[in-house]
């Protein structure tokens, strides 16, 4: 069976521990992954070597991640002891995730996206200044004199499962000389490790990375040792993170459409709109929208939408057609829909399941032994408990409020 290592300084290593992914639609054995254990991890952050990046002008790192656009893009990597394509990586990334083969590849070019134009990114963060400036600590650019203070020598991100676009997110911080040390998600190691091995191929040094799939204990290490980290994850986990001014909180986006008094009487303009910024990507983005808020119209604005998004249904992943992704654990599927249900029952005269009426079929579905949650649109009240939910999957609750 395929093994997925650690990276330890860019070193492949392989843990007595390790964790098995499963196909999501089969049950069929993926690959085995070693896990770190969080000594582990504490003490490689200690012995990151700083240098081995730091010798390399931003530039050249640049150039570096242009390259390894394309390698990520088309070239088979190393993964473990074997060698992955892209085409294996897409197959991949859905058995564990559950995600539709079509939107593996659409996040795919996103991240190619931004390796291939990290210098335009990085000149927005950097407001357009010359990049010298970041290679020797200070300069001249239009006539100011700047200078610069590191305040990171590492950088970790503790990354999710739902959705690989969000891996395009720490990407910056390879151009900025930065180590990197990843947790990968428990069923979506594929992406990280692909771009590292697409960033090492084009020439980047080994030594600046580090792998390092774990538990809870392994994600803590991560976010308490390194300079300056990101953690995603539901708001129970970032809400322990709240108040460290080094860790950037990805939770739940809480993303809102908002149709203002001139735009209200002409909703129908923007249903296509309003209906992509709530299932594109299978509604598993945080940028997602989960409510939509117009001061008139809100029960033809809802009817429109649940008519758009009802007709959609549960297809097998490698199914060209489809548009919604599995549950790799059916058993969270059952407990979002078993959540929804009793908000829905606290008070069923303010708020209706308009896509459950319209497709007369329950909203878990199965297809084997996978899950599904369909699409979903509710028509609430403002102060029903539904439209203050966030869930990963296509769901949205129009609300008629000034």
């Amino acid at each position: 069976m395929l093994h997925i290592p650690l990276l330890r300084h860019g070193k492949p290593y392989t843990s007595i521990e390790t964790t098995t992914l499963l196909h999501h639609a089969t049950g069929a054995h993926i690959a085995q992954v070693s896990l770190a254990n969080p000594g582990l991890i504490r003490r490689d952050i200690h012995r990151m070597n700083y240098n081995s990046i730091e010798s390399f002008t931003v530039r050249d790192l640049l150039s570096i991640a242009k390259k390894a656009a394309t390698l990520f893009s088309t070239a088979s990597l190393p993964l473990g002891n074997e060698s992955q394509s892209f085409n294996d990586y897409i197959r991949q990334l859905s058995a564990t995730t559950g995600m539709p083969y079509s939107y593996c590849r659409d996040n795919a070019a996103k991240i190619f996206r931004v390796l291939d134009e990290l210098d335009v990114i990085i000149a927005g963060l950097t407001r357009g200044f010359d990049l010298s400036i970041l290679d020797q600590g200070f300069g001249y650019d239009h006539g100011r004199t700047l200078s610069w203070q590191r305040q990171a020598r590492t950088f970790g991100a503790v990354l999710p499962s739902n959705s690989p676009g969000v891996h395009s997110l720490w990407i910056p911080a390879f151009a900025l000389k930065t180590p990197l040390i990843l947790k990968p998600g428990r069923e979506e190691p594929w992406t990280p490790w692909r771009i590292i091995q697409s960033l090492i191929a084009a020439g980047a040094p080994p030594e600046a990375f580090g792998f390092y799939p774990a538990d809870h204990a392994g994600s803590g290490e991560i976010l308490n040792t390194t300079d300056r980290s990101m953690l995603f994850g539901d708001a129970a986990t970032t809400r322990l993170w709240a108040s460290d001014p080094r860790v950037e909180l990805h939770g739940p986006g809480y993303s809102k459409v908002i149709l203002g008094e001139d735009a209200a009487d002409h909703f129908a303009d923007y249903v296509e709109t309003i209906a992509s910024s709530i299932a594109a990507n299978g509604g598993r983005s945080c940028i997602n929208a989960s409510a939509v808020y117009t001061p008139k119209n809100a029960d033809a604005l809802a009817a429109a939408l649940a008519q758009k998004l009802s007709t959609i249904r549960a297809l097998p992943a490698e199914d060209p057609n489809a548009q919604i992704a599995a549950f790799s654990n059916p058993d969270t599927a059952s407990r979002m829909n078993s959540a929804i249900d009793a908000l829905l029952a606290t008070d069923p005269a303010s708020a209706q399941d308009l896509t459950l009426q319209l497709r007369g079929t329950p909203r878990l579905q199965t297809l084997g032994r996978c899950a599904y949650l369909l699409r979903t649109i509710i028509r609430s009240s403002p102060t029903h408990p539904i439209p203050h939910r966030e869930y990963p999957f296509p769901f949205a609750t129009p609300i008629e409020s000034p």
